[in-house]
């Protein structure tokens, strides 16, 4: 089955490109341009007054949706920002009140959060351990022995890896340590959100925090990540805006306030788009039946059938680092091979768009891919 009319402008935009990089940049459907151009219109007819409309509706109907996807039934314990580094940030300034930060880590983070870990030890704001995510296959239970050390203030793993696939699928156990005044487990979803049916449901909700956004399975672009922020964990960050402030009135006169759910960890003035963007392509994927289970299992379909055609490709002599399995799996497979640089420049220069990282050539597939776009992708691959 075809879903290609749900994104008929992207698709539209440039109809002989072959975008292999949905777990990059997923191509925005059509409902995004709607929500998008809804946000114009309220800005247009409510003037000062939009900020009504979407901190009354349109900020609770995304955590709402939010909640929903992560399988947690707590809106209330989600909050907005521009992007997952601004958010790590404030959660950085509020879990302790002596440097340096102990933080527990992987050497398989996404670059914002590796850089920004990186800079805070260079400045003696954080001693970082980095559990080495290779061999993979004993990577969840090497990092969770070290979790439990007891050595640490700051525990952030990915849910998914961004550089192999692979993932952490002991989520549970890891968030079972989190405290509220210490440590902090911090789970970066970003490739799990709406890849993963459900990924943060039960328990971990109550003692741990999630990262993800809008960016990537979401498919509403940028501007729209977002953090669960578990009850009772950081009451007063030392990094607030003014959407976070809330009269109390048993403060003495002068003192800052703090809401008590997740916006205690909000910031200032932002750009709403995003939000109504997210909201638009939730709708439509509802009106169309489109769960993430079953998206997931449309990819499923498509990636088996890709692996099968590339058997007799330049691929072949590729290690296929996240294998297809009975379990839950990342929406990209990630192809590791000395050539990995050489066949991405191949593939661009026939508009064929993938991404590599290092020597890993990442193939993302997405909603708006069919059987006969892997069949093409195969062609080319032959004459790598």
């Amino acid at each position: 089955m075809s879903f290609k009319p749900l994104f008929t402008r992207s698709l539209g935009a440039d109809p002989e490109r072959l975008h292999f990089a949905a777990h990059s940049h997923h191509l925005w459907p059509d409902a995004s341009f709607e929500g998008q151009a809804e946000c114009w219109n309220d800005a247009s007819r409510l003037a000062d007054r939009k900020w009504d409309r979407i901190m009354g509706e349109v900020w609770p109907d995304a955590q709402r949706n939010v909640a929903t996807e992560l399988g947690t039934g707590t809106p209330e314990a989600i909050v907005f920002a521009p992007n997952t580094h601004e958010l790590l940030v404030r959660l950085f300034a509020a879990i302790s009140q002596k440097w340096p930060v102990r933080v527990l880590t992987s050497d398989g983070e996404f670059h914002s959060a590796r850089r920004q870990f990186a800079r805070w030890e260079e400045a003696g704001a954080a001693t970082v351990e980095r559990v080495p995510t290779e061999p993979f296959d004993s990577f969840t239970g090497r990092f969770l022995e070290r979790a439990r050390s007891g050595d640490h203030d700051f525990i952030f793993v990915s849910q998914v890896l961004f550089g192999s696939g692979r993932i952490f699928d002991r989520v549970d156990e890891l968030a079972q340590l989190g405290r509220p005044d210490g440590p902090w487990v911090v789970i970066d979803g970003y490739h799990a959100f709406m890849a993963l049916n459900a990924p943060f449901r039960g328990a971990a909700a109550q003692s741990a925090f999630y990262l993800g956004g809008g960016y990537k399975y979401a498919m509403a672009g940028e501007g729209c990540a977002f953090l669960h922020a578990p009850a009772g964990f950081g009451p007063r960050p030392r990094i607030t805006g003014w959407y976070a402030e809330f009269e109390d009135l048993t403060l003495p006169p002068g003192q800052v306030g703090y809401r008590k759910d997740a916006m205690r960890f909000m910031g200032a003035t932002f750009d709403a788009s995003g939000l109504y963007r997210f909201n638009a392509v939730q709708r439509a994927l509802r009106e169309n039946g489109l769960t993430t289970q079953r998206i997931s299992s449309h990819v499923a379909g498509l990636q088996q059938r890709l692996i099968e055609r590339l058997e007799s490709t330049a691929f072949a002599s590729a290690e296929l680092l996240n294998p297809l399995g009975n379990s839950p799996h990342a929406r990209f497979l990630a192809f590791r091979n000395p050539n990995a640089q050489r066949w991405c420049t191949a593939l661009a220069e026939q508009n064929c768009i993938v991404d590599v990282r290092g020597d890993v050539l990442r193939v993302g597939l997405g909603l708006y891919h069919d059987e006969s776009e892997v069949d093409r992708f195969a062609q080319l691959a032959r004459n790598l």
